[in-house]
Order: C-alpha cells, then sequence, then structure tokens
C-alpha cells in the first residue's frame, strides 16, 4: 500500500521547526539523495517543448508530487549543487561556461534596471508600485533573455523555460516575493541541467556564481520596493523571503576551523565574511530587514545556532525545505509542470461492474 505522504512529512512537524536539526544517525539523512541522482538527460531529437501550467490544485495533489520522480529528482539537484559547494567560499576561482556567462549578464542587466527604475514616493513602506514597472520590463524582455542563453537549435524550448524564469521574480499583483519563488528560479536551473546545458563541473558556479548573483539581485530588488514577503511565517518565520542561500552557505562553512553556527551572534564575523559565504551574509541581511535581537525578530534562524556543526545545519536546512517550502500547498499551487519537470499521472479509481 502506497503512503499517503511524502516520508520526509511524517518524520517533522512545523510546529517544532527545530526538529529538522536533531540527530538522526551519522552521514546523510535516508530521505536524502545521492548527488548526480536528478533525472536523466532529455532526448532533445524526440522531445517536445511545452508552455507549462499549474498542476497541484489540491492537497492531495501535493501529496502526489511530493511522491513522484520529479520531487525527488529536484531535491537531488539541489543536494548535488550543496556537495558541489562544500568548503567553498564565493570568491574561489571556479569554471563557468559560456552559457552562465551569459545567464550571469542577464542578472546583472536586471540589476541595472533596478537603477533606472526608483522607487515612487509613496506613504505605504511595503508595495512600491514601480516594481510593478520593473516586473513589466523583465516579463517584456524575458523571451528575448531565454533566446540569448540557449543554442540556435534548442530555441524551441524558450517556451517553457521562460515561465518558470518570470515567475522566479517575484508577483507584480501582489508586490511580493518569497521561497515559492526562489523555487521557481532552482526550478529554471534544473531545467538547464536535464535539458544536458548544465554539466557536473558547472554545479559550483551555479551556487557561487549564479545563484549568488540572484541572490544579490532580489535582495536589491526588495529593499529598493519594499516586496511584501510571499507566505512570510512573520517572526517565527527562517526568513521572509528566502531559504536555500541557508542551505547552500551551510554548506560552504562545513569543516570551518573557526566559524561555528553560534558565530552568527557576532557581528564582526558577519561583517568579516559575509561576502564569501551565504549563510553570513543572509544573517547580517535579516538583521538589516529586520531591526531588534535575533532572537526576537528570526527566533528559528536564534535557535538553529546551537547545532553542533554545520554539516547537521545543512541536512536540518533540507529537511525543512522540504517541508515548509515543498511540502506546502499555499506555495506549491503555483507550480508549474510542463515536459521537463513532469507531474505525476493521477492513480486510476476502482471502479465497480454494475
Amino acid at each position: 500500500m502506497r503512503p499517503t505522504s511524502a516520508p520526509w512529512t511524517r518524520q517533522h512537524s512545523s510546529a517544532q521547526p527545530c526538529a529538522y536539526f536533531r540527530d538522526v544517525g551519522e552521514g546523510r539523512d535516508d530521505q536524502e539523495e545521492s548527488p548526480g541522482d536528478e533525472g536523466a538527460t532529455l532526448d532533445l531529437a524526440n522531445h517536445t517543448f511545452v508552455v507549462p501550467e499549474k498542476w497541484i490544485r489540491s492537497e492531495e495533489d501535493l501529496q502526489a508530487f511530493l511522491r513522484s520522480n520529479a520531487a525527488r529528482d529536484l531535491v537531488s539537484f539541489l543536494n548535488s549543487l550543496s556537495c558541489a559547494v562544500e568548503g567553498k567560499k564565493v570568491g574561489d576561482e571556479t569554471h563557468v561556461s559560456e552559457l552562465l556567462e551569459e545567464l550571469d549578464a542577464l542578472l546583472h542587466e536586471l540589476a541595472a534596471w533596478v537603477e533606472d527604475i526608483p522607487p515612487a514616493e509613496t506613504r505605504v513602506r511595503f508595495g512600491n508600485p514601480s516594481y510593478r514597472v520593473w516586473h513589466a520590463r523583465m516579463e517584456e524582455h524575458a523571451m528575448n533573455h531565454m533566446e540569448r542563453i540557449l543554442p540556435k537549435e534548442m530555441a524551441e524550448a524558450a517556451k517553457e523555460l521562460v515561465e518558470y524564469w518570470k515567475d522566479s521574480f517575484g508577483n507584480a499583483s501582489r508586490i511580493d516575493y518569497g521561497t515559492g519563488h526562489e523555487t521557481n528560479f532552482m526550478a529554471f536551473l534544473y531545467c538547464l541541467a536535464r535539458m544536458g546545458l548544465v554539466r557536473e563541473n558547472d554545479r559550483k558556479a551555479l551556487v557561487l556564481r549564479i545563484f549568488n548573483n540572484y541572490l544579490r539581485l532580489m535582495r536589491k530588488v526588495q529593499i529598493t520596493y519594499w516586496l511584501e514577503p510571499a507566505g512570510s511565517h512573520g517572526v517565527w518565520g527562517l526568513d521572509d523571503y528566502q531559504h536555500l542561500p541557508f542551505y547552500f552557505g551551510a554548506a560552504q562553512l562545513m569543516g570551518h576551523k573557526y566559524i561555528t553556527p553560534r558565530s552568527i551572534h557576532n557581528f564582526e564575523v558577519l561583517e568579516g565574511y559575509g561576502k564569501d559565504y551565504m549563510y553570513l551574509s543572509s544573517v547580517a541581511f535579516v538583521l538589516h530587514v529586520k531591526k531588534g535581537p535575533l532572537k526576537e525578530t528570526s527566533p528559528i534562524l536564534s535557535d538553529v545556532s546551537s547545532v553542533k556543526d554545520w554539516g547537521k545545519v545543512n541536512r536540518g536546512m533540507l529537511r525543512m525545505y522540504q517541508n515548509e517550502v515543498m511540502g506546502k500547498f499555499p506555495i506549491m499551487q503555483h507550480f508549474l509542470f510542463g515536459s521537463i519537470i513532469v507531474h505525476p499521472q493521477p492513480t486510476p479509481k476502482n471502479t465497480t461492474a454494475g
């Protein structure tokens, strides 16, 4: 008999977030996939790309997705990226392919548009309407941007990839941004990997160069236009906007001789090493946007600092992401499925002959 929910959702509860970081035995958790096991490269000679659509319309659909190969492969992709940056600093020299150089240029172009489109004068703190102007420009150029990074023989894929790209930078109607949009960006990168455009030796650059610059872009967008946090847990959230920098950032710090999880309470460490480690820069950003002591504004993040080592923090962050992002219907109801990330087939219902 098949389980009614994903295996990790039976192990942890959002009511006890720090349970994610408790010891579960030596080595990697048994629900984590081995790196490099994120699905076979597509046979593009016999592949038809489509415009992706929403599929998750109920809690049952969500549970079907969480049990599917699509969810497993996406988590395995994240795990492979984490493994690639263990013990690595943002500024470390790494291989950057021509496609990733072009993708990096697109992120810098979007960042430059923030300078071109200043926030409107308004008395409302959150939700500056100028964000809609920036977002509209992003959408207007999105298809052209896909054509810039894709080889000519793969131009047909633009119609599928562009939807993940456009959903990576927040929602113009609500003027908000959150972990669902961050997940769309990772889905976009995952699609590039499934197409064979991102290879094993690109993994480190995907995190330290591409994802880090995406993170910097979205922080700039957030503090310029003061986007509402989408799906925020408020004071009890890990971060109002992002999750994955803590996962990848903990991997970067694994084995560090001096910086421990407790070091996040040391301002000199945050200031001196934030540019090298995403976890530290993320804590510093939380302190920037949430005024007050960390234990009051982000108690979960403060509590995680008591975890023994970065390996446990890293594994706990992945479990937390699986449960608190991938496992939450309000977030995943907006997730897109197409020919690359395929939704599970519905289970045939039993019928009784009359």
